[in-house]
């Protein structure tokens, strides 16, 4: 029997003026607006259908809704969402969903299942860079409108090409990409063939418990209550602000121009600690913070480098000195708490290894490389702790630093060298983390499926293969050895040096309540109350 270790424990419309001016300063902030701090300038659009960042996700995972979800307690189980029964046919191909019919939009108008089929069509002809979630069931441009489709109001087919395991299908579509958006609204404001995306990019078209008024990129986002959501809260609008810097988030939460602070690190949570004027309520989640080398780069092609990299971390020194109580030590892809996680330990600081490793590459004297990483702390902290690592064994590295979404475009363009970065996983199943990190068929610049590893130019025809066979085990016990095998095989021989699994943390004056945290690196705003 597979056992999951339980992770750490873990907001009518008033136009405030006041508070649509952030150059001044908040105090005493209304019961029904919540003003939070949180480092904003990972979001690249809003769109859920294109958005495929932490931040990102749980924004429009508050103004969205998809067809089923992960239970808040235990992410291994599924609930309907906006459907309230599905079934599966015997030849495990097609499956069929029926929605409910007191559903409504934003807008008021019901929600139906031409409207989700629309969306999972959406999905693949945009083919943004979290559409793989989708096509791994087989779906093209040419073929998804006949195998997703709606015969009425409140029924919708899914078909995929080959027999699926039904719980991996319901795992996946609880992804942000598996979000329902209103078909009207995206037609309605499409620019030629974009479906609505660049509207959306910056609008919302949703039935979640909040929908969008305002995003200023890396300055706030403002949303406000749906009051056709039958979950909407007690709170009306929220304002998001973008701190980057966390001391100034704690100097904000300790006067009250803030309600919660997103970004603390180890330095701005101790003082809070023992202090009942605040709380803090902290998730372990299913993320990775990593070192990864593009292979395509001539100093970064050889096994041997990627090896000494990770010999000369030092782990527990940037962990026990840098990020004690927002990070631990996690090595695989899979983070602690998923099914099949491997937590072995398997790199310590080892410098005359490392050097003896490059020297094998062809790197006696070492050599210089660049490293791209978010300008925000702890990411600005770590990487000067890996600059002094990586020196001591030949290896000169010029630190990059830029706001987060420059990183990742970059990224995305394969433009990187060394990248520090971190990867959370987007549903509750191992193929989640390893098809990102293991999979890339395709490794040319028109790829279709464009994981982490493509985005390293990495391919492993072995490790490939194996994270295929696993996904296709239909036995639970050999599908955890295969992971279990997977992720020791991927620590040993990929250029992604993980190195930590983050704690999520809100802290909060003490007159807010009922914040949730999850695994999944989501929080339902609407669970949230003011006094």
């Amino acid at each position: 029997m597979v056992t999951r270790r339980q992770f750490v424990t873990g907001f009518s419309a008033i136009p405030v003026l006041s508070y649509l001016k952030f150059d001044a300063v908040f105090a005493a902030t209304p019961a029904s607006i919540l003003v939070m701090a949180i480092q904003l300038d990972i979001i690249t659009s809003l769109d859920p259908h294109e958005s495929f960042e932490s931040v990102g996700s749980e924004i429009t995972g508050n103004m969205y809704q998809q067809l089923v979800k992960p239970k808040l307690a235990s992410p291994d189980e599924i609930e309907g969402d906006l459907a309230v029964s599905w079934t599966a046919s015997d030849d495990k191909k097609t499956f069929t969903f029926k929605l409910d019919p007191k559903a409504k939009w934003a807008d008021g108008k019901p929600v139906t299942a031409e409207d989700a089929a629309f969306s999972l069509q959406r999905v693949v002809k945009l083919d943004k860079s979290p559409a793989y979630i989708i096509n791994q069931f087989g779906y093209t441009k040419d073929n998804v409108d006949s195998l997703i489709t709606a015969p009425d109001a409140e029924t919708l087919v899914i078909t995929t090409t080959e027999p699926a395991s039904e719980s991996f299908l319901l795992y996946c579509l609880t992804a942000n990409v598996g979000s329902i958006v209103q078909k009207s609204a995206c037609l309605a404001n499409q620019a030629g063939d974009d479906l609505g995306n660049a509207w959306l990019k910056k609008n919302s078209a949703g039935s979640g418990a909040f929908k969008l008024r305002d995003w200023k990129v890396s300055e706030s986002v403002i949303l406000e209550s749906n009051k056709n959501n039958p979950h909407a809260g007690k709170i009306q609008r929220i304002i998001m602000r973008h701190i980057i810097d966390p001391s100034a988030q704690l100097l904000m939460l300790q006067k009250g121009d803030i309600d919660i602070a997103r970004n603390l690190t180890t330095e701005q949570l101790r003082p809070l600690m023992k202090d009942k004027n605040f709380t803090l309520v902290q998730k372990g989640i299913a993320g990775t913070f990593m070192l990864s080398a593009n292979t395509a780069h001539p100093n970064l092609a050889k096994p041997q480098v990627w090896q000494a990299i990770k010999w000369a971390i030092d782990y527990e020194n940037i962990q026990q000195h840098i990020v004690p109580l927002t990070h631990k030590i996690h090595q695989s892809f899979l983070p602690e708490g998923f099914p099949a996680a491997v937590n072995t330990i398997m790199y310590k600081r080892d410098v005359a290894k490392a050097k003896a490793l490059l020297a094998e590459a062809g790197f006696p004297n070492g050599f210089e490389i660049t490293l791209d990483h978010y300008s925000a702390s702890p990411s600005s902290d770590i990487v000067q702790a890996l600059q002094s690592n990586l020196a001591e064994v030949g290896i000169k590295v010029t630190l990059l630093a830029a706001e987060s979404r420059q990183v990742l475009t970059k990224m995305r363009a394969r433009q990187q060298q060394l990248a520090m970065t971190q990867w959370g996983a987007d549903y509750f199943d191992p193929n989640s983390n390893a098809e990102a990190f293991c999979s890339n068929p395709d490794n040319t610049d028109k790829a279709k499926s464009r994981t982490l590893a493509w985005r390293c130019s990495w391919q492993d025809k072995e490790i490939s293969d194996l994270s295929t066979k696993a996904l296709k085990e239909s036995d639970p016990a050999t599908r955890i050895k295969l992971y279990e095998e997977l992720q020791t095989k991927h620590m040993e021989n990929s250029p992604f040096a993980i190195m930590l699994q983050p704690t999520m943390t809100a802290a909060c004056r003490n007159v807010i309540s009922g914040v949730v945290l999850t695994v999944m690196s989501t929080s339902p705003y609407e669970k949230v109350v003011k006094a």
